[in-house]
């Protein structure tokens, strides 16, 4: 068995649903310190944190990824347990095999092999692993990167872990995310008897011309470089569950990602202008979870195509900016060139998630080349 192979499962066996890490950090920080490493737990909350740094110099590459997976749903509805990693042709399954343990095994095991050759490399690699990415992502890496910067640390590439991969390991990498903004519209009525419609005011009545246009609101994206900023009604929520009752409050939630184009202030002012035009009576909560950032320096960019290449013969990568977020959102910021490049993303957060051994055995040699260039 090979070794990221070996590693990826010990890491499924663990079942570290977000926020738990259930020891998986223990058990990467035990090689990380075999090597020399200089190993920093930092918890916050119920969140679990690991920054640790191999080496010395001006430049630091950091290995950023999550030891937290999402909750498995209807364990009856797998094939095998979803913490029972299992072979199957050709395919590794279990939570977290592709989002994100798989990445987090090459991690260590490409650190390992750098580590032995280059004892003294030029500049410092560093892996940060959190038990928050998951979830509300507010104890994870937002928290260490303020407590590294008010240390005076700087991270000047990292390399993010996530599931990028299409149709083949190597043939997408994210240069950038787009922000996420939620919101939470609560629309206030009169509750009253259906029977005596003229004694109450339905919010559901009264909103619906509003919320008409807010489902249609979208802003194109001016960089060339993101997809369109598309409002996305997420959940409503009303009534008493009566048939006779008409009710007196109506919840929506949302949410917007967002290009560069416009700002977190865009939509907000868009959702409750309509909502002003037709004089509702509500209250908003907004929660902005993360800027949007794009890659534009090339020295990383470069140095992962040309690793991927030279691993996979892939000649034409793609660079998007396309998905979800990721804690690369926390990372960017501080002026660091960010890259996303991991396994086939198409299982997972689904039932039998699941990574192909063969391109999970040659995650390590991307990893390793990346890390070299940097590096030596």
């Amino acid at each position: 068995m090979s070794k990221v192979l070996e590693l990826t499962k010990e890491l499924i066996k663990k079942p570290s649903v977000t926020p738990l890490d259930e020891g998986c950090q223990d058990l990467i920080a035990s090689r990380l310190k075999k090597l020399g490493f200089e190993i920093n737990h930092l918890p916050f909350g119920e969140v679990s944190n690991l920054w640790a740094t191999f080496g010395e110099g001006e430049k630091t590459l950091t290995l950023l990824g999550h030891t937290d997976v999402v909750p498995t749903g209807p364990v009856e509805k797998w094939t095998n347990g979803p913490f029972e990693p299992t072979e199957r042709d050709g395919l590794l399954y279990g939570r977290g095999a592709a989002d994100m343990k798989g990445s987090v095994a090459a991690f260590v095991v490409a650190a390992e092999e750098f580590c032995q050759k280059n004892p003294k490399p030029n500049g410092r690699l560093s892996i940060m692993l959190t038990s928050d990415e998951e979830g509300p992502a507010k104890d994870g890496v937002k928290k260490v990167i303020k407590h590294l910067t008010d240390q005076g640390e700087k991270i000047d590439w990292c390399l993010v872990g996530e599931p990028t991969a299409e149709r083949k390991l190597g043939d997408v990498v994210k240069i950038g995310r787009r922000g996420s903004i939620n919101g939470v519209i609560k629309v206030q009525g009169i509750q009253g008897h259906a029977a005596y419609p003229h004694n109450a005011e339905n919010p559901i009545h009264t909103s619906s011309k509003a919320l008409n246009e807010i489902v249609a609101l979208q802003w194109p994206d001016e960089t060339g470089k993101f997809p369109d900023s598309i409002l996305q009604v997420s959940n409503i929520n009303s009534g008493t569950g009566a048939h006779n009752v008409i009710p007196g409050e109506l919840s929506l939630k949302l949410n917007v990602r967002y290009s560069p184009s416009i700002s977190p202030q865009t939509v907000i002012d868009a959702v409750e202008g309509i909502l002003q035009k037709y004089k509702l009576n509500f209250n908003s909560e907004w929660e902005d979870s993360g800027s949007p950032f794009l890659t534009t320096s090339t020295t990383l960019i470069n140095s992962v195509i040309e690793s991927i290449s030279s691993v996979t013969g892939i000649n034409e990568v793609n660079q998007s900016t396309e998905g979800g977020t990721s804690d690369g959102r926390f990372i960017a910021p501080t002026g660091s060139e960010v890259v996303e490049v991991g396994p086939l993303n198409a299982s997972i957060h689904k039932i039998d998630e699941a990574v192909s051994i063969q391109e999970l055995e040659m995650l390590p040699d991307i990893y390793l080349k990346v890390i070299t260039k940097l590096l030596t």
